[in-house]
């Protein structure tokens, strides 16, 4: 089986999920992971998919007829992940420009690859000031522990808090 990662975005509305899910299931693709979201009146999400050599050639073609829709579709590789060296954490702070570079930087610095990141802007009326949040997932380097990733993140700045889950 071929594995296959799409990145698709187009211009938000009902249906697009489902018109991507008949021409994946209509030639013979299965869809094993996605993560989709609603961003600034457009939908943009990845998706991966595994289908068999054979309609490898076929899906593909079918995939880009979606008018809705633009995809772009990488090959795969298969990569064993070692779940003991991963963390998962919640990011809270103020928001400010340049919050998302400095939390990157600090976990490149570390040799930490992000696996998974989700963040947005909350309100925050009695803050004063909109609230950064993130959930991360993130691959720890061998010999480096937790606590230093954690550490280095609060020292940002004293408004940043790092939950594990």
């Amino acid at each position: 089986m071929k594995q296959l990662v799409l990145t698709v975005i187009g211009k938000d509305k009902a249906g697009l999920v489902e018109q991507l899910a008949k021409v994946i299931n209509d030639n013979q693709g299965n869809w094993m992971a996605s993560n989709l979201s609603h961003l600034a009146g457009y939908f943009a999400g990845i998706v991966q998919i595994e289908v068999a050599e054979p309609d490898l050639a076929q899906l593909t073609a079918s995939l880009q007829q979606l008018t809705d829709l633009d995809i772009r579709v990488q090959h795969g590789e298969h990569i064993e992940l070692d779940k003991n060296q991963q963390i998962r954490f919640v990011i809270t702070g103020n928001d400010r420009p340049g919050i998302v570079r400095e939390l990157s930087a600090i976990l490149s610095h570390k040799g930490a690859n992000i696996i998974a990141f989700e963040s947005n802007k909350q309100s925050a009326p009695n803050w004063g000031v909109p609230l950064f949040h993130a959930e991360a997932t993130v691959q720890l380097p061998a010999g480096l522990h937790r606590d230093d990733v954690i550490e280095a993140l609060e020292g940002i700045a004293t408004d940043i808090v790092v939950d594990l889950e």
